[in-house]
């Protein structure tokens, strides 16, 4: 009797158990981990190549050795995504498994108090959608989560995310209710609290793993993009090694992502000398894309806007059972995160009934035609404000290779192949109707399930005495469609 192939199935679940042994080992010691969330980190931020078929996916400025060492020890993801364009909405949706959109947390203005941005209400046929300042304490996060299952939680740095302190969502310990201005409520607090929080973070792992207590430690950095935010002799390095127009441009924000850089080798280093590196996943991500149409690589605009360069991020994980070395092609997002780093805790708990993230455990373990179950099959960002594209309020949706973009002004919307066009330069909607159809029915059934807030009408409109984008939105404008 011939014997029958394993089904696809099968050699998922046998790769997953395979995966879940080797990360937990016979003795089950529940893992650690470490979470970095970088301010305005792009795709091409670092000099990593997040996508091993795309070489400009990687900094030609940037020196991070460290994050190459975390990459080629894990990792990486070449197709994740933010939740939002935008640093608030991503943070509240990695903290809650939860969109931006289901939780009314769409937009936080960038000043250290917070706020919308401006605009005058004359010279736009919309009014913005409000938002939640808060995130709702009624919320499930990761750190509740986890706390309960016996893990200590830490979050050093950016909070953002409302002015409750952490420890009313599960952070045992904390440096407080941070905005962009960090705990001195400063206008660069890099490059100080870039170094102080690395030395929170690694002054709690040392008590933890003394104690024997498993823990979760998230470390959330600040912006910076000009010389002030970062070393003097980091700032001086970087200048020196840019050579053209472009890199000059980027000098202040490279010199940023190079002490941060240095930051996380002093967290690896740390992990190494307490002896707990190999029961540690170490994860690396951004809230959102660089500021500024040359500053993703290939990809087209970038923070404010929900083009690639807005919300096309790194994503690399290194820990137990993860392949040195690997890229994965499977689009993730951030939303993600919290069913999976639960699943890797091992978590017994039931999780919330609304959560919208999928389990990347399968993946991470280099399962064969691993499958990222979620409720949904769709990827979503809803942005209903006016930030840093032309374009207005928009909202994008993804779907195997395909990409709409809804702008709510004009309500012209445009469809992309990202497989054959990452740069989102030829709209493809008026020749494929049916796709283009599909992705608009698709993403109206979503924003009305988790009851979005839309974009209004403005009855102060004039259209004879339109403003142009520049003085409408605070001279924070952005441009389409063009070659990075």
């Amino acid at each position: 009797m011939k014997d029958t192939p394993p089904s696809v199935a099968t050699r998922v679940a046998l790769a997953l158990l395979g995966f879940t042994l080797a990360a937990h080992g016979a003795d089950a010691v529940r893992p650690n981990f470490v979470v970095i969330m970088g301010e305005a980190q792009g795709w091409a931020s670092c000099s990593v190549q997040m996508d091993d078929a795309v070489p400009a996916s990687k900094s030609p400025l940037a020196h991070t050795p460290n994050l190459e060492a975390l990459a080629a020890g894990g990792m990486r993801f070449a197709n994740f995504y933010a939740s939002s364009p935008r640093c608030t909405p991503t943070r509240a949706a990695f903290f809650t498994g939860r969109s931006p959109a289901a939780l009314h947390m769409t937009f936080v203005g960038e000043g250290r108090g917070g706020g919308e941005s401006s605009f005058s209400e004359a010279g736009s046929k919309l009014l913005p959608a409000p938002v939640m300042q808060e995130l709702p304490e009624a919320e499930t996060t990761i750190a509740e989560m986890l706390k309960r299952e016996g893990y200590t939680t830490a979050h050093f740095g950016k909070w953002h995310v409302g002015r409750v302190s952490p420890s009313k969502h599960g952070f045992d310990e904390n440096d407080g209710p941070n905005n962009n201005g960090g705990p001195e409520n400063v206008e660069n607090p890099n490059p100080k609290q870039a170094f102080g929080i690395t030395e929170r973070g690694m002054d709690f792992m040392e008590r933890q793993a003394k104690a024997g207590r498993p823990f979760y430690l998230q470390i959330s950095h600040y912006a910076g993009r000009g010389g002030t935010d970062a070393r003097p002799e980091t700032y001086a390095a970087v200048r020196q090694r840019a050579t053209t127009d472009r890199d000059q441009r980027l000098v202040g924000s490279a010199a940023v992502v190079e002490d941060m850089d240095a930051t996380i080798g002093m967290l690896m280093a740390k992990l190494n000398a307490l002896g707990i590196a190999d029961r540690t996943y170490f994860i690396y991500t951004a809230d959102h894309g660089a500021q500024g149409r040359n500053a993703n690589g290939p990809l087209t605009n970038g923070k404010g806007t929900v083009w690639e360069g807005g919300i096309r991020v790194p994503l690399i994980v290194r820990g137990p059972g993860i392949k040195a070395g690997a890229c994965t092609h499977v689009r993730a997002s951030t939303v993600d995160l919290f069913p999976t780093i639960t699943a890797l805790a091992r978590v017994k708990e039931s999780l919330p009934n609304n959560l919208e993230g999928g389990n990347l455990a399968a993946v991470l373990g280099s399962a064969p035609g691993a499958v990222v179950k979620r409720a949904r099959e769709e990827f979503v960002v809803h942005f209903p404000h006016y930030d840093k594209d032309e374009q207005g309020p928009a909202s994008a949706i993804l779907l195997g290779n395909d990409k709409l973009i809804r702008p709510y002004e004009t309500g012209v919307e445009m469809l992309f192949d990202l497989s054959r066009d990452i740069g989102e330069q030829h709209d493809l909607a008026k020749d494929q109707a049916r796709e283009t159809a599909d992705l608009d029915r698709r993403l109206t059934e979503y924003l009305k399930a988790v009851g979005a807030q839309m974009p209004s009408p403005n009855p102060k409109f004039d259209p004879a005495h339109p403003q142009p984008f520049q003085e409408r939105r605070g001279g924070k404008g952005g441009t389409k469609g063009l070659p990075q």
